[in-house]
């Protein structure tokens, strides 16, 4: 791809991520524009010649989710058609990914649906981070390239400096089992699970604790994505009943939605650690919230791909 020229392109959903990248990148933003009709209908007109360019389109499908997605359609429809050697959607963050499946009847897989959607509308490719489950590459019938923000979050957690007898990983439920062992794996410490029950789609409850002691501990919850905020609060009150000094809770995405905010505001955890995957309104950055940019993880992951690069080796 080294004969077709790099151009990084942006939606209305990330614009402040899509500009570091672009940064990162040495180069600016291209020029587009995507606004509304009158009637909510989304306008795009790409300004510049796109021919023959290696062209990469930034837009995570978070909420507002139903615009984002079908401005993110809109937007390669138009790129489609301005006939560029490749284009890859970028996504931060993937929309409608926790419907990954039928676990009961008469339900969508949405995450499907959209994978179907985003080749249909012209993509060649996709970057995207921490996937809701990595099974979703194989709903595309394009190349996917799935990075993971593990790097960036345990370079932050390395520079709190605590002790290895002190620091322990709490998965918040048997599901994040897996991704606590990774952190865990690349941090040190100890590991302890919380024994989740879940009551209905939007409720939980906390029974039991399995593993290590938390007791006098700096205790670390990993999740890909806070979203009611009700898993990681859960798994916080049983940290903080079985002794735990200092509870950190770091995910990739902060979707936030819901009452999250008053959850995490009221619960005792010390910190939020959550990346610019999504942006995050004024309004929901209390004190606690530290956002870190994975804008030069992703920046490396589309350079990677426009110079034909193994992507997995920055996870090596």
């Amino acid at each position: 791809m080294l004969s077709h020229p790099l151009k990084v392109f942006s939606g209305r959903a990330n614009l402040p991520l899509a500009e570091k990248i672009a940064l990162s990148l040495g180069d600016t933003l291209g020029k587009m524009t995507v606004a509304s009709f009158p009637d909510g209908e989304t306008m795009v007109r790409i300004d510049e010649d796109v021919r023959g360019r290696d062209v990469f389109v930034v837009q995570p499908t978070c909420p507002p989710v139903n615009e984002n997605l079908m401005e993110l359609l809109v937007i390669l429809d138009a790129f489609k058609r301005a006939s560029p050697s490749r284009l890859t959607v970028v996504l931060p963050y993937y929309g409608y990914a926790r419907q990954d499946r039928k676990d009961v009847g008469r339900v969508p897989i949405t995450a499907k649906l959209v994978a179907n959607l985003l080749v249909s509308g012209g993509a060649n490719r996709v970057l995207a981070l921490d996937l809701h489950a990595a099974q979703i590459q194989g709903f595309f019938d394009i190349p996917v390239d799935h990075l993971h923000a593990g790097p960036v979050i345990n370079d932050y957690v390395r520079s709190q400096r605590i002790p290895q007898a002190d620091f322990v990983v709490l998965s918040p439920d048997e599901g994040s089992i897996k991704k606590s062992l990774m952190y865990q794996k690349r941090l040190g410490g100890s590991i302890a699970i919380v024994d989740k029950r879940r009551a209905s789609a939007t409720e939980t409850s906390q029974a039991n604790l399995i593993g290590a002691s938390l007791e006098g501990k700096s205790v670390f919850i990993f999740d890909d994505m806070i979203s009611t905020a009700g898993s990681v609060v859960g798994a916080a009150n049983v940290a903080h009943r079985s002794g735990a000094r200092e509870i950190t809770v770091c995910a990739t995405h902060g979707v936030l939605c819901g009452a999250a905010i008053e959850r995490l505001q009221s619960a005792p955890i010390k910190e939020v650690v959550v990346t610019d995957s999504i942006p995050l309104a004024t309004e929901k950055m209390i004190p606690k919230i530290k956002v870190l940019s994975v804008a030069t993880l992703l920046a490396e992951g589309i350079r990677r791909i426009h110079h034909d690069e193994s992507v997995s080796k920055l996870f090596e």
